[in-house]
């Protein structure tokens, strides 16, 4: 009977001892648990993402320029193609489709014809100068320049041709000429002249302005920007073209590509990779 005693002792014991190291496995499995929900858990871990991409938005937004620049360099043939392409095609517009253009200038001087000038004749030339210049340009002269030369224009599209200034502290009128033909553009400014001046008479009443240059053949020039000068504009807004779009695109792209735009952005650790396998 005492051994039948123990060992109903012993068996409980041994429960008991079971129970208790349960126990203890279970609170450490609910302590791990609990541990990997606050640490490791999927929910844990955007919430640290989500953290850690407000902190990045409260920053002020930078620009690498040295991430750009090296950007650049690594599309140094998209640009090099962009730069000739850009050459082409302003070159062979100056070639083909670009008329020459050339100007000449005529003046003429306002004052007093007669033999004593005095001081009050000089401040009235100088301050009716600007009046001078624009009855050169009025209405009524263009079209008897058009009349007396038989363009097939109106006055306003001549008038976009003709440009009338005045120089600084001079009683000077220029009269400049600028169209494609060198012949015509000469016949337009000795036109305005001879009746830029009768024009001038007859609205003033002073004595007439005295012609300083008729425009010749030889003060003929052309204008137009050489085959070089195309060449290089051409090169430069290719380059300057896909350099702003290569640009604005990196700006606005917010993908992450790297181990390190992840550490950079949203401020976690990089624990591995998979790296990508394409079959053959």
């Amino acid at each position: 009977m005492e051994m039948s005693g123990q060992t109903d002792n012993g068996n409980a014991s041994g429960k008991t001892a079971r129970k208790t190291n349960m126990g203890n496995q279970a609170e450490r499995t609910a302590r791990d648990t609990k541990q990997y929900t606050t640490t490791g858990s999927p929910a844990a871990l955007s919430q640290q993402q989500a953290q850690a991409m407000a902190r990045q938005r409260q920053q002020p937004e930078q620009i690498d320029l040295k991430e750009l620049f090296f950007m650049l360099l690594a599309h140094w043939r998209m640009i090099l193609l962009a730069t000739l392409a850009g050459a082409a095609l302003l070159g062979a517009y100056c070639t083909f489709l670009l008329d020459p253009s050339y100007e000449t200038t005529a003046s003429i001087y306002i004052t007093s014809t007669d033999s004593v000038i005095s001081i009050s004749d000089l401040q009235l030339s100088a301050a009716l100068t600007e009046d001078y210049a624009k009855i050169i340009k009025s209405r009524t002269t263009l079209n008897k320049v058009i009349e007396e030369l038989g363009l097939d224009l109106d006055y306003k599209a001549l008038g976009k041709l003709v440009s009338v200034s005045n120089p600084d502290s001079t009683h000077i009128v220029e009269i400049t000429v600028t169209c494609s033909d060198p012949e015509l553009c000469r016949d337009i400014a000795n036109a305005l002249v001879d009746i830029g001046v009768n024009q001038i008479y007859q609205v003033i009443g002073s004595s007439m302005p005295t012609v300083i240059d008729f425009s010749a053949a030889e003060s003929v020039e052309e204008i137009t920007d050489s085959l070089a000068s195309w060449l290089v504009k051409g090169g430069l807004l290719g380059a300057v073209l896909v350099c702003a779009i290569l640009v604005l695109r990196s700006l606005l792209d917010t993908t992450l590509k790297t181990e390190e735009d992840i550490e950079k952005y949203l401020g976690l650790p990089v624990l591995t990779s998979i790296p990508y396998y394409q079959e053959l």
